[in-house]
């Protein structure tokens, strides 16, 4: 018995899928409250017109102007809130609640107030109707449509005859029976449809970061970083004025491959991308692993000499991890040599050339005793950051 409750409340999604989508769709409808809620005003409004040319009856008409009254102001409030802030569950079931009082209370007064000799046609099509509008959660639907039919049964047997009230009574339980019926099929159709949804989005984003990043590093891979070089050389703030191309590589990394084995090459790989992660979450620059032990970064400076604390702080990162290095001919541990290309942003837009020149800084770095850097640019004076011991 409890596995049938709980497969009809959660839809056999689970309770934690169910939620989540339920979440995005129920508030989804602040937007359909709003449409339903100005239809309603409008059509209730010219139906006002009604009783006083047909039947003289300004009370009726003074009620229908009052139903369009709220339900322009459930309107107003719904558009004011999703123009402002993300409304929470406890605002869309209190707007809810108000748009399905409204639209039954009307319904009440038209069809047994005003007409008790009637059948309560009216009513059974807004019973329907306004239940099928939206999307809610089942236990919220089964307690409108109770709530709806008791407000109704009262009411009939208040001012209704008896012959009249069964057949209302009647038709009002089967309409309530085909809205919950009709109401659920539709809940879980959408909720399957959004949770089809997110699952295709959830596998895009996976395949979107196997595409881009680097599953060894967790950095950015070479294609993330030339589709960022290329943005950047674009989309670049007003007091930006250099653009920074640094290309890095760990100085005999073939030796430690071959002295340590590459499982152990592996592990120094991941420690450095560990340290060039760090340093783009202290000084938000853009890094990746674009080769085997080739590492970049990109990122803005306002002042040219600002490249020095960039290369002087991934260096020190890199000293820190002290990884024994014994067949390096520059030192005990890993270092790494670094090539920067300096250029004035809007300059160029080739990004190939730029990573070519930001190449041949690291290869002059490895020229003139590797465990450095070489920063260069078009408009600048070439020079050499050494770290210190």
């Amino acid at each position: 018995m409890w596995k049938l409750i709980y497969a009809w409340r959660f839809y056999s999604y689970g309770r934690e899928q169910y939620h989540e989508c339920m979440g995005k769709l129920f508030i989804g409808n602040l937007y359909g409250l709003r449409q339903m809620n100005t239809i309603v005003a409008i059509f209730v409004s010219a139906f006002s017109l009604v009783p006083v040319f047909t039947e003289r009856n300004f009370i009726k008409m003074g009620v229908c102007l009052v139903a369009a009254f709220i339900a322009a102001i459930v309107a107003y409030i719904a558009n004011y809130k999703m123009q402002r802030t993300i409304p929470t569950n406890r605002f869309v079931y209190f707007l809810t609640i108000i748009f399905y009082t409204n639209l039954m209370m009307l319904g009440v007064y038209l069809c047994v107030l005003s007409a008790p000799e009637q059948l309560a046609t009216l009513y059974l099509c807004f019973l329907i109707c306004s239940l099928l509008m939206l999307i809610n959660p089942p236990i919220f639907n089964l307690l409108l449509t109770i709530g709806a039919i008791v407000i109704f049964v009262i009411a009939g047997a208040i001012f209704k005859k008896p012959a009249i009230f069964i057949n209302d009574l009647i038709n009002t339980f089967i309409a309530g029976i085909i809205s919950l019926y009709f109401g659920w099929q539709i809940t879980k159709l959408r909720l399957g449809l959004e949770l089809s949804t997110t699952l295709l989005e959830e596998e895009r984003n996976k395949y979107l970061d196997q595409s881009t990043i680097d599953e060894l590093t967790q950095l950015s891979n070479r294609r993330d970083f030339m589709n960022t070089f290329q943005r950047y050389l674009t989309n670049y703030r007003s007091f930006d004025t250099w653009l920074c191309i640094s290309i890095s590589d760990i100085d005999f990394f073939k030796n430690y491959n071959d002295h340590y084995g590459h499982p152990q090459g592996d592990v120094c790989l991941r420690a450095v991308g560990g340290a060039f992660n760090k340093l783009k979450e202290s000084m938000g620059v853009y890094t990746a692993r674009v080769g085997g032990e080739e590492f970049a970064m990109l990122w803005f400076e306002k002042d040219a000499a600002n490249v020095d604390p960039v290369i002087n702080k991934i260096t020190e990162l890199i000293r820190d991890l002290k990884i024994p290095h014994e067949k390096s001919k520059i030192g005990d541990y890993v270092t790494m040599s670094v090539g920067v290309y300096v250029e004035r942003c809007g300059a160029s837009s080739d990004v190939q050339t730029l990573y070519d020149l930001a190449d041949k800084a690291l290869y002059r770095a490895k020229g003139s005793g590797r465990n450095c850097a070489i920063i260069t640019g078009r408009e600048i004076e070439e020079y050499k950051i050494t770290p210190s011991s």
